[in-house]
């Protein structure tokens, strides 16, 4: 099976060190460490930092054939600095090389089982048209959506693009505020008027997922009107980055398989589980969940 991701490789860089992320990054890895052909659709700089994301992404067997080297635009990254209190404060540099994605050559004569993309790097004019035009050539089987909702970085626009366009639609908990307030109007609803509203607005979508971090899971079939809800697996926490990017590539990794939606639920709540429990966003699996 073939997926395609779009968006944003990126670098976290602190003081004392440098870590690569992105949520189509990590989601990819995590689609290839599942088996299947990741091909990333995004662009670096023609820099140090450039250079490493391509063997980074080589090491983890992502597909690579379009990734676009720019040579005025440097490689993304996220600024991460302390304050007195040590609470983190995140920089993400504008105008870099995955601001400016280009439609590659050919592309349309491919076949995907899904297209991923989220908001982030829908922050650029360029990347809306990027994403819009390989919507309009219909060569995929679904899209899914993961909101990754970024603040000040995710417009109206973005979300509507996104709510317009997606056949599987996943959001955070955290993020449903944003959605629901900026697209609806609305302050306070319950989980089966969150559901409806979406379902009525964006016809498209026959799958809403919503994690809920520690509370677990809730998917909704907008075809069969079926809500599932699925525990989270608890263990101890290390680090929550990559968490959501391992449960969507997980979750439609099986359900590409024809696993039914619980079991999709259990799947990825059982792999970001274990994420979280290592320090690395894409840690070595030993056999533990695939």
């Amino acid at each position: 099976m073939k997926i395609l991701s779009f968006g944003e490789i990126l670098f976290d860089t602190y003081e004392n060190g440098k870590c690569i992320g992105g949520a189509p990054f990590n989601f990819s890895a995590h689609i290839a460490r599942n088996g299947m052909e990741a091909y990333l659709l995004s662009a670096i700089g023609n820099d140090v930092l450039g250079m490493e994301a391509i063997e980074k992404v080589k090491q983890y067997g992502v597909i690579t054939d379009f990734i676009h080297v720019h040579s005025h635009y440097n490689t993304g990254e996220c600024r991460v600095t302390l304050d007195n209190n040590g609470i983190p404060n995140y920089n993400l540099v504008t105008d870099v090389a995955y601001d400016h994605i280009p439609l590659p050559t050919g592309l349309q004569n491919y076949h995907f089982d899904a297209f991923y993309f989220g908001t982030l790097a829908l922050r650029s004019v360029q990347n809306k048209e990027t994403v819009q035009a390989i919507l309009n050539f219909k060569n995929y089987n679904e899209v899914f959506v993961d909101m990754n909702i970024r603040k000040p970085f995710c417009s109206l626009e973005s979300m509507q693009l996104a709510l317009d366009n997606a056949t599987i639609l996943k959001v955070s908990d955290e993020e449903l505020p944003t959605v629901m307030n900026e697209v609806f109007g609305l302050g306070n609803y319950s989980s089966d008027e969150m559901f409806s509203h979406i379902s009525i607005r964006s016809p498209k979508i026959k799958l809403i997922i919503v994690t809920c971090g520690a509370e677990g899971s809730l998917a909704y079939d907008t075809i069969n009107q079926k809500k599932y809800q699925c525990d989270a697996v608890h263990t101890d926490v290390v680090s929550t980055v990559g968490a959501g990017d391992s449960f969507s590539a997980s979750f439609l990794a099986h359900y590409l398989k024809n696993y039914n939606i619980y079991e999709c639920l259990a799947y990825a709540s059982k792999v970001s589980a274990y994420v979280v429990s290592q320090k690395e966003a894409i840690p070595e699996m030993k056999g533990k969940c695939l």
